[in-house]
């Protein structure tokens, strides 16, 4: 119990990063293409990560390696160039909204793809309840939700894609550290996102990364959102399972609202809390906290008697 209670706290920290690389990402998208800001954060992950670990290793056997190229493809290259791009055509929020469709979208796929991960009554009533309050936080009071198309569809794409992101860590069987795992899906991710650059037209302006806000950005999607939080949720995903650890991914639009409110000096309405109690209680429902209390209180009634 104790162990589960340090994974979940590693979950909430890493959900509480990524919540706010939405906004870094809009800020740099101003300068700087969706690939150019994908590439330029892995080469920073990948460099910090060879310096905490610079150990190289021999390749495990060809479907060992497919294996960390598909892992790359998903949880890295599509996944990010789907994100970023969708960032381009929609609002942030509208992007936080539909990439928490991940969990469920990973609960479908672990319960077609696996044998000791299948739905539960209890994750979809939690997924209800998370869905309604990132909906609520996401209109920030407004009842006309923005759609566009070609954002939404991207974003869409981009849940797809972490659901089977997270499908593959856990069948991952290296002798490995996890550090050494991530730092070769950075590599292979590195690889295939190369030519996806040489596509790119637009050239980045001249000057554009010697301003210190473009480093300080791409460093903390790097070093902190990528190397650091990669790393620690490959462990999250060993050890609670890829359903429940993206169970917190419900999380991430309260925590984009939390930034915007910080950074953008966006205003706080009721709309919006409420719709943050509903996102917690549905973490809570997901995860069964409330079911654990709930016998916990029944067995000390039980004992008083």
């Amino acid at each position: 119990m104790k162990t589960n209670r340090v994974y979940i706290l590693l979950a909430l920290l890493v959900i509480f990063i990524w919540g706010s690389t939405f906004i870094s990402t809009k800020i740099l998208l101003d300068d700087l293409t969706p690939i150019q800001i994908m590439l330029a954060r892995y080469l920073i992950a990948y460099l910090g990560l060879l310096v905490i670990y610079p150990r190289f290793h021999r390749p495990e056997g060809t479907k060992s390696e497919l294996r960390y190229l598909l892992a790359a493809l998903t949880g890295s290259t599509f996944y990010f160039l789907a994100e970023n791009s969708a960032l381009s055509f929609t609002q942030a929020s509208n992007v936080s909204l539909l990439i928490s469709a991940a969990p469920i979208l990973t609960s479908v796929a672990a319960h077609l793809c696996t044998r000791d991960e299948k739905m539960s009554r209890r994750q979809i009533y939690g997924f209800l309840s998370a869905m309604a309050g990132i909906f609520f936080v996401v209109c920030n009071g407004k009842f006309v939700l923005k759609l566009s198309p070609a954002g939404d569809l991207l974003a869409l794409t981009a849940a797809l894609l972490w659901a089977f992101y997270c499908i593959l860590l856990r069948r991952f069987d290296s002798p490995y550290k996890p550090v050494y795992i991530t730092r070769k899906i950075f590599f292979y991710a590195i690889l295939t996102m190369v030519p996806l650059l040489l596509l790119d037209r637009r050239q980045p302006a001249p000057g554009v990364f010697l301003l210190p806000w473009v480093w300080f950005h791409l460093v903390f999607l790097g070093l902190v959102a990528s190397s650091v939080c990669y790393v620690l949720w490959y462990q999250v995903v060993a050890h609670l399972g890829a359903v429940r650890a993206n169970n917190f991914v419900y999380l991430n639009p309260l925590v984009t609202m939390v930034f915007s409110v910080i950074f953008l000096r966006e205003r706080i309405t009721l709309l919006m809390l409420a719709g943050g109690v509903l996102i917690l209680l549905g973490v809570m429902i997901a995860e069964g906290t409330l079911g654990r209390r709930e016998a916990v209180t029944k067995q000390e009634r039980k004992v008083s008697v």
